[in-house]
Formats: structure tokens, C-alpha cells, sequence
């Protein structure tokens, strides 16, 4: 499977250059992609968390930030 593409582009000489990730920056690239998922997933569950209490407690979200 080929890997995402990158543009560079030099704004001095206004040269573009679009050239296939190497596999160390694909790693890094992997990497990063799958940290981000697993800290959207993470707020995700927090934010379900966080609404299933405040319906267990019968309150709002505005009733919840008078309690802080």
C-alpha cells in the first residue's frame, strides 16, 4: 500500500515538489493519527459520562457549572 503523499513547496523559487512519505515519517504519521483517534474516543466517553450523571442527578448542564 502506498503511503499519503507530501507537498513542499518553496515560496522563494515557487517550486512545488509532491513526493510519497518516507516510512519513518509514515511511522510518526501513524503514530500521531492514532494518538489523536484514542483522544477523541477518550472526550467522547467523558462527555457520555458526564451526561448520563447529570440525567441520573436530574440537572443541567447550567445547574452543573453552579456546583463548581
Amino acid at each position: 500500500m502506498p503511503h499519503p503523499m507530501i507537498r513542499l513547496h518553496n515560496i522563494e523559487t515557487n517550486e512545488v515538489i509532491d513526493r510519497e512519505m518516507t516510512d519513518s515519517e509514515y511511522a510518526e504519521y501513524s503514530q500521531n493519527m492514532e494518538a489523536t483517534v484514542n483522544k477523541e474516543a477518550e472526550a467522547t466517553a467523558k462527555d457520555t459520562a458526564r451526561t448520563a450523571l447529570l440525567q441520573r442527578l436530574g440537572i443541567t448542564e447550567a445547574e452543573a457549572e453552579l456546583l463548581k
